[in-house]
């Protein structure tokens, strides 16, 4: 063979080994999920439901070459979950004590035990709860502080003993879930003279405006602080811990496993008082995306 067939023949070797290995460099990347592909995140329609659903589809974004679409302000719950059941989205933030106590009407515990028995009843419907962010942003109830001053407020039982005087504002939800007012009034006789739903804005400007007595809130609401309110003490324990993290279709993971390890990288970053922060800015006039963007930098998640 003379020196050109020879390194013609070398050089269709080389273009040979060339073309598989891309081919293969390919199939793995798109195996891992790391390159194409697209998904949907939903959120439910509060402050920080919605800022949570920003920070996922931008870790998810930044550290994969996934497409990502972002659903927020769903509805309620319900319409979140069912979501995620009907493969409207994929993945969405949810609570531990909603999960258990509310989708799969089964007892809560504390923290750990509730995390573990959100990712068994879960599993059976092929859906997983990964990534626990690291705050737990349970229910609880709130005045102003005249009103506290005025009853001698300081937990839940003392707000049962004066609630036939007193007007509730919560949310829609709040109203009717068996695990927020319908059992409050089981656990604490906790009977108002009127319960009103409505969105979470208008319930922080009545009481605001002293036009109700009495709020649901969430323990990391940014209002909180900015109408400088009085958190009741839920004295006999009725509200369980609701650990925020991520939940996810099972196939969209095994399609994509790149966006756990995204998405992993957020487990216990956020602080109650992060969440809270960040509730805050919105509440006077930030995006919900611009919020979520920013927090991600400061915390070095993404560039």
């Amino acid at each position: 063979m003379n020196l050109n067939k020879r390194l013609g023949t070398l050089l269709i070797c080389i273009l040979t080994i060339t073309a598989l290995l891309t081919t293969a460099c390919s199939n793995s990347a798109a195996t891992e999920g790391t390159t194409g592909g697209e998904i949907t995140i939903g959120s439910k329609n509060f402050t920080e439901n919605i800022i949570l659903a920003y920070l996922m589809a931008d870790m998810i974004e930044n550290r994969t070459g996934i497409k990502v679409n972002r659903k927020v302000n769903l509805g309620g719950s319900s319409v979140a979950w069912t979501a995620l059941q009907n493969n409207n989205i994929q993945l969405y933030p949810e609570y531990t004590g909603t999960i258990v106590a509310n989708y799969y009407q089964q007892e809560t515990t504390d923290s750990t035990g509730t995390l573990a028995s959100a990712k068994r009843l879960m599993k059976k419907d092929d859906l997983q709860f990964i990534a626990p962010f690291g705050f737990s942003n349970t229910y609880s109830l709130a005045v102003n502080q005249e009103t506290a001053q005025k009853y001698n407020l300081k937990t839940f039982s003392d707000l049962a003993k004066v609630s036939p005087n007193l007007e509730l504002a919560s949310e829609f939800e709040f109203t009717d879930r068996a695990d927020t007012y319908p059992g409050l009034k089981k656990k604490y006789n906790m009977i108002f003279k009127d319960v009103r739903g409505m969105d979470q804005g208008i319930k922080y400007r009545l009481i605001g405006q002293h036009d109700t007595d009495v709020v649901s809130v969430y323990s990391t609401d940014g209002q909180i602080k900015l109408n400088n309110l009085f958190v009741l003490k839920d004295d006999k324990h009725f509200f369980p811990p609701y650990d925020a993290g991520v939940a996810v279709r099972s196939e969209t993971l095994q399609k994509y496993p790149a966006i756990q390890k995204a998405l992993e990288a957020l487990e216990g970053k956020i602080s109650e008082q992060d969440m809270q922060t960040m509730n805050a800015k919105v509440d006077q006039g930030f995006r919900e995306d611009d919020v979520a963007h920013d927090f991600l930098v400061s915390k070095g998640l993404i560039k």
